[in-house]
């Protein structure tokens, strides 16, 4: 109803224009997580805690959880349904013994599962804490998940020693090789939790680990994550690369760091010294991760915790990419950082100086003496030592001289020397990290999924810049769990699946919501989600087959005009009463979008640029 001698109206013009700090537009609480229908949690309760998902095997479709003393199966396209669930207890007996220690007041004596491996095509490896005493056993699992079949196999019992740790709260790292039967396992293997090493068992071998007690070798590490990764054609150079954290052997000079981040690699076929080192490692050898920012004012930003480790797989199997997640040492300042490191530059730091201690104050210089034969961390048989078949063979000088020199001088940088993704200044940390390559219209994009101690995972790309560098985009943030911090996550691209558990759950989360973006193409566009793209009628998942001309998608620049032209939003009027109020509202569908209100009078045309002179019009 217009009363006054003159129109007046409010057009509100929905123009998206690029919003670089849009944080709060992208955020999706857990209950509006839920009603997208995008996230399932795993609904069965029973009596535990502590989910870790230890195993995923696209194979058979199944997820492996790791709990206090459960462990479950699920079916990956909907963890709902008909879970597998075992229970595997401490004995009565034991959860007593460890009580009589003092241990157990806060739950640690009880079995906490932390190792499931494939064993074969039948059988699962796996180990739990054991309530201070871990064991081990295998699970029968069938041929087939369509078998449901999940059980211990009856009368079987393992020692867990060297395999799992006998505390719930250190972490420990392994990988079973199958091709040799080998345990190799990051772990703390005594009760008190003060002797950490990498060991090697079962296989038929002599057990095999880390010098005992010698912090050059290990500082209390921390181990995050163990993979096996050719270095050439020839087997016997395969090598077991592992990424762990350590405290410095130089935090109490002030301006060092307290804590390092550290990868560390052995050779597969390691059987240890004739003489020296013997049923040690004689091809330990260990490089510091460097991840930090310069800021504005020059300070540099260390971010040294190392937390966790994602290796995308590459067409070359010998050079994966390695994503690795940092936080900063402390609790004053929080701060996170994604750092991206290629094979090529660790192999560089390891055939290069060795570290040594030398002069007056005894400071970390290169070794610059006489270099043993073979090289220190080559392995036996491999493409330089032909002749020498077993590290049984290596002299004593070089066996010597890589026990007292397991570091390397030079460390390693990350791409392009600087971090992909930085957070500081916020109130949470990033715990968890998984990868996904996504095929889109104008090329191939790695979108990042970071779990936080909020129990939210942020949805990250990123962006070519320029030629030399990249930039990030939060795409969005979603509340998966109210309270927990997000604990392990694992990513399918090809069941386009995110799994993330924490201490209270589990929740299968898809990798794309196209329909929260809305229906027009423009909305679409500038979301700049490589997932998804706007068909002719709504957003919708994006597939690099589809060959239908509608599909609209501009992941780079996310320019709605070169792309939606004749579908973009039309114009909203409304109307308002001279002296009265009105409530005005447009809502951007687009997490990167922006709102752009215009006033009209008697045909002339005002940009509204803050909300006050809205009030002032009326």
């Amino acid at each position: 109803c217009i009363t006054n001698s003159y129109n007046l109206w409010i057009s509100t013009v929905c123009f998206f224009l690029k919003c670089t700090k849009s944080t709060d537009r992208t955020t999706y609480f857990h209950t509006e997580l839920m009603d997208t229908r995008a996230a399932r949690p795993f609904s069965f309760s029973f009596n535990t805690s502590d989910y870790r998902i230890l195993l995923m095997d696209q194979d058979q479709g199944r997820l492996y959880l790791g709990s206090r003393e459960y462990l479950v199966a699920l079916d990956m396209h909907n963890v709902n349904k008909e879970p597998l669930i075992i229970h595997w207890p401490a004995s009565a007996k034991r959860k007593g013994e460890c009580q009589m220690t003092g241990k157990g007041r806060q739950g640690e004596c009880a079995n906490f599962v932390r190792l499931i491996e494939p064993w074969n095509r039948t059988h699962l490896y796996t180990c739990g804490t054991g309530a201070y005493q871990p064991i081990c056993t295998f699970i029968n699992r069938g041929w087939r998940a369509e078998d449901y079949l999940f059980r211990l196999v009856p009368g079987y019992v393992d020692s867990g020693k060297g395999k799992c740790s006998y505390d719930p709260k250190q972490e420990n790292i392994a990988v079973l090789i199958r091709k040799n039967g080998n345990l190799y396992a990051g772990v703390h293997i005594d009760f008190m939790s003060t002797d950490a090493a990498l060991f090697r068992t079962m296989g038929g071998r002599t057990a095999i680990r880390t010098e005992q007690y010698d912090s050059r070798w290990l500082n209390e590490p921390v181990f995050v994550q163990i993979q096996q990764i050719p270095d050439s054609a020839e087997k016997n150079d395969d090598k077991l690369y592992f990424f762990f954290r350590e405290k410095s052997l130089d935090s109490s000079g002030g301006a060092s760091p307290s804590v390092l981040a550290r990868v560390g690699r052995v050779c597969l076929n390691d059987e240890g010294g004739q003489k020296s080192l013997v049923n040690r490692w004689t091809t330990f050898l260990k490089a510091r991760l460097i991840c930090s920012v310069i800021g504005e004012d020059g300070v540099e930003t260390r971010f040294d915790e190392l937390r966790d480790v994602f290796i995308q797989p590459t067409q070359d199997e010998r050079n994966p990419m390695v994503y690795a997640l940092f936080t900063t040492a402390g609790s004053v300042f929080k701060g996170s950082a994604v750092c991206v490191y290629s094979m090529a530059d660790i192999r560089n730091v390891f055939n290069g100086p060795f570290a040594h201690k030398h002069g007056h104050n005894y400071q970390w210089t290169e070794y610059t003496g006489k270099i043993p034969y073979p090289r220190p961390g080559t392995c036996p048989g491999g493409t330089f030592t032909p002749g020498i078949r077993s590290s049984k063979n290596f002299s004593d000088e070089a066996v010597n001289f890589i026990r007292a020199h397991p570091l390397m001088f030079h460390p390693v940088y990350p791409i392009h020397r600087r971090p992909l993704v930085v957070r500081t200044g916020v109130d949470y940390r990033f715990t968890a990290m998984v990868v996904d390559q996504v095929d889109a219209v104008d090329g191939r994009y790695e979108v990042l999924f970071l779990g936080t101690d909020r129990g939210t995972v942020q949805k990250v790309i990123v962006l070519p810049k320029d030629p030399t560098s990249m930039e990030e985009l939060t795409l969005e943030e979603v509340e998966v769990f109210r309270v927990p911090a997000v604990k392990t996550m694992k990513i399918s691209s090809k069941r386009q699946q995110l799994y993330v558990s924490s201490d209270a759950g589990l929740t299968q989360v898809s990798l794309h919501r196209c329909g929260v973006y809305g229906r027009a193409c423009s909305d679409c566009c500038l979301a700049r989600d490589p997932y998804c793209a706007w068909d002719g009628e709504s957003c919708s998942a994006f597939t690099p087959s589809t060959k239908r001309r509608s599909r609209r998608q501009d992941v780079k620049h996310g320019d709605p005009l070169r792309q939606c032209r004749g579908f973009n939003a039309k114009e909203t009027v409304q109307f308002g009463v001279e002296g009265s109020s009105t409530f005005l509202e447009c809502q951007p569908r687009s997490p990167q979008a922006t709102v752009k209100w215009l006033f009209q009078r008697e045909g002339k045309r005002k940009l509204v640029r803050k909300k006050r002179e809205v009030s002032r019009i009326f």
